[in-house]
């Protein structure tokens, strides 16, 4: 049975026809639609072949207690005064359950055949309606169907008609077959009542309540079991989804890995190798002529190829998962230059003035104001490094250059350029030279294309392009973050906002990019 909030909305369902409610009816008719879950687009199905014989086997154990509950009332005298054979008592005491059998595959079936032969018997033998497993069996029903009705609609309307019917029946009992005329003649003055209210009125009110409570019963039940089985849906659906997305965030954050991984080995490989292929290739020229030089161009190929061995070694050991142990220095045979710091701003000089084969070299460094290097963050760093190791390499690989500029600036005045983008100020790298592209060296494009990817890394700006007065440019610019405040001024202000007694109102400055964005 539908509850007395629910009731009149199911009816309004049943009529179809426009009902001009107050605002607070509509907001609890559409409370109770939404509780019945009439708009859901989820079906609840039975899981597998267990489910429906488990339903078979629990209607053949309702027909055996419908049997010895027939017999246990042909016993007790309930049967007397029935005329009908007493075969057809037991067969229509066993019928009564055989829908049950499919209660979940055909709930809203199954309820209309129960309720329909439960009607019937009221009217022909209605004492087998009041044996218990009968009274069980009509509860069951009821709650199946609201628990497991694919369409949540003809639930409510299906259930609604059954009530209704249930209670007219109920109330056609009550004004016919009992009869007021008994209950007059057996109390025919208050006087003769035995308690404060009418006999016939107190055994109504009895009657309806407890038929409210049993039917009221069985559709709340069902309908909360039906809400939590598509609660655990949702939560199973969730979870599958959190996993995917788990997932799908693992695999970008390796492929990002991998590609900044890739960016340094690259810079590293092409930075390195390229020194040690001009220096190879001097020294075989000047080999007879030259020993003193040819040694020189020795030591650089060394040099160099130990500092690329090492920076590849670094890069490569972020890739190993290395245990605890072996005290502060790690585990014994772990390779001291995985653990080297990698490079950053204060290595730019000393890359700039090595020995690049004949190419004039020239470092400088603008910071407004002095001291200003200092705020930049060390991933951003490194990428301004190796921005201007690629853009050398590249000089000395494709251009016919003889001299070249490497320029660090780092200006911290707000509003230096204009935009939001800038409004800290910026740390860039410009690499100049005076050369023109050599013929037959144009590389894979790989380089410039790191470049380009460590820029948006940072949501920085990037030129890279020939110069209309003659020469290549390649400048990087990144934002700088929020400088970190003041701890001797904020606590003075602080200090000051107490003696007035005002809080004072502090802004977080967005933190520095995490050693993941590199």
């Amino acid at each position: 049975m539908v509850t007395a909030p629910a009731q009149p909305d199911a009816r309004q369902l049943v009529v179809g026809r426009p009902v001009a409610t107050p605002r607070s009816a509509e907001g609890a008719a559409s409370r109770a639609l939404d509780w019945f879950g009439v708009d859901s687009d989820w079906e609840r199905v039975p899981a597998g072949r267990d489910a429906y014989r488990r339903d078979l086997l629990l209607g053949a154990g309702f027909a055996v207690l419908a049997a010895i509950s027939v017999e246990l009332g042909r016993s007790m005298g309930i049967f007397e005064e029935v005329r009908e054979p007493l075969w057809l008592v037991y067969l229509l005491g066993v019928a009564g359950t055989v829908p049950l059998a499919w209660r979940r595959r055909y709930p809203l079936a199954s309820l209309v055949l129960v309720y329909g032969f439960f009607l019937g018997l009221g009217l022909t033998i209605p004492e087998i309606t009041v044996l218990m497993p009968m009274q069980v069996m009509y509860f069951v029903a009821l709650f199946t169907a609201v628990a497991w009705a694919r369409d949540r609609r003809a639930m409510l309307v299906v259930v609604s008609i059954c009530v209704l019917v249930m209670f007219t029946w109920l109330i056609w009992m009550f004004a016919v077959q009992q009869g007021i005329e008994t209950i007059l003649q057996e109390y025919p003055t208050p006087a003769d009542w035995p308690g404060l209210l009418d006999p016939y009125l107190a055994s109504s009110a009895y009657q309806f309540i407890m038929n409210i409570a049993y039917f009221g019963g069985a559709v709340v039940a069902g309908q909360m079991q039906w809400n939590a089985a598509r609660r655990r849906r949702q939560l199973a659906d969730q979870t599958v989804t959190i996993e995917r997305q788990g997932a799908a965030l693992t695999d970008q954050a390796i492929v990002a890995e991998r590609l900044r991984i890739a960016r340094e080995l690259h810079d590293v490989v092409a930075h390195h190798v390229s020194v040690i292929g001009i220096q190879a290739a001097a020294a075989r020229r000047v080999l007879d002529r030259d020993p003193a030089r040819t040694a020189e161009a020795l030591v650089t190929i060394e040099r160099e190829s130990r500092e690329g061995v090492a920076q590849m070694r670094n890069l490569v050991g972020t890739l190993r998962s290395v245990p605890d142990g072996g005290g502060p220095g790690g585990p014994a045979g772990a390779n001291p230059a995985s653990r080297a710091p990698e490079p950053g701003l204060a290595d730019l000089p000393a890359l700039t003035a090595a020995d690049h084969d004949g190419l004039d070299t020239t470092f400088r460094q603008v910071e407004e104001p002095p001291g200003a290097a200092a705020d930049v963050p060390d991933p951003m760093g490194l990428s301004l490094y190796r921005t201007a190791q690629e853009a050398m390499a590249n000089v000395r690989k494709h251009s016919t250059a003889r001299s070249a500029t490497v320029t660090l600036r780092v200006v911290r005045n707000p509003g230096a350029l204009d935009g939001p983008q800038f409004e800290h100020g910026f740390a860039e790298v410009e690499v100049l030279d005076d050369g023109r592209p050599r013929h037959g060296t144009s590389g894979s494009g790989l380089g410039l294309l790191g470049i380009r990817e460590r820029v948006a890394t940072h949501q920085g700006a990037v030129e890279i392009g020939p110069r209309a007065t003659g020469g290549y440019r390649v400048r990087v610019r990144l934002p700088l973050p929020a400088p970190a405040p003041d701890p001797v001024a904020a606590s003075g202000a602080a200090a000051t906002a107490a003696a007035a007694q005002v809080e004072p109102v502090t802004s977080a400055a967005p933190a520095a990019p995490s050693e993941a964005a590199r």
